[in-house]
């Protein structure tokens, strides 16, 4: 028996009855109603359970196997694989996206040092003579699923930061709490495949694919605040960007 899906079908809407359905299935997906290995019925089912025509049921879960969240495997059925997150590109941080889609981050943090910075640190924020960094390394996972690796340096006139808060609130968070008002960034995008410290951490195999992301905040007083290079799993994680045709 397949997993319950509480999905109401609004007929006067001008939203297709599939997408409905799509919107349905991914919104249970990323809350976690839908848990990853979770089991779906057949089509058949799920069209007489939601009282929708069999093609429009076929079409709402064809849309979600090729977007990745779902997969059909012989002799088992249809099985969540994927509660991936898609991330525009824009100024905020992960925990910011993570909570504004509903989920709860969670954070572990592997390393914490308080010192003095290497060159490429202090050429990265344009540190001035006196001023250390916080070298913060931490694991951010959602509904118990690892998903990134993140490490930071984070100028330490900025304000204070201690690992018991980095494990209640998102790094961003803090920083504006400290009254920093980020303003632009410069960031950069690519993909790299697990090592086998990478893999362990986040549950994956070494060689897996693994989307890399290296960026540098700068406030509204032109200092440059920090700088990180954080790795998502490449199975649940993606960016998402609008171009403009100028």
């Amino acid at each position: 028996m397949g997993a319950e899906l509480n999905i109401k079908i609004d007929r006067s809407s001008p939203v297709p009855l599939y997408h409905q359905v799509v919107q349905g299935i991914e919104a249970a997906i990323h809350s976690g109603e839908l848990e990853y290995g979770s089991r779906l019925d057949n089509e058949i089912e799920l069209a007489g359970k939601l009282n929708l025509s069999r093609p429009t049921m076929r079409k709402a879960m064809d849309e979600l196997v090729r977007s990745g969240l779902l997969v059909r495997k012989r002799g088992v059925g249809t099985q969540v694989v994927s509660s991936q997150v898609r991330r525009r590109l824009e100024l905020s941080s992960l925990y910011d996206d993570l909570q504004r889609d509903g989920q709860k981050p969670s954070t572990e943090v592997l390393e914490f040092r308080h010192g003095p910075a290497d060159a490429e640190i202090i050429q990265a924020l344009e540190m001035p003579d006196g001023v250390n960094v916080y070298h913060l390394k931490r694991l951010r996972s959602v509904g118990g699923k690892p998903l990134a690796l993140m490490e930071n340096w984070v100028r330490n006139d900025i304000t204070e930061i201690t690992e018991e808060g980095l494990r209640r609130e998102g790094l961003y968070q803090i920083l504006r709490n400290a009254g920093v008002n980020f303003r632009l960034a410069t960031q950069r995008v690519g993909a790299t495949v697990a090592t086998a410290k990478q893999a362990e951490l986040l549950h994956t195999s070494p060689g897996a694919a693994l989307v890399t992301m290296e960026r540098t905040a700068v406030d509204d007083a032109g200092r440059n605040v920090e700088t990180g290079r954080h790795v998502y799993r490449g199975d649940s994680y993606s960016f998402e960007m609008t171009l403009v045709q100028s």
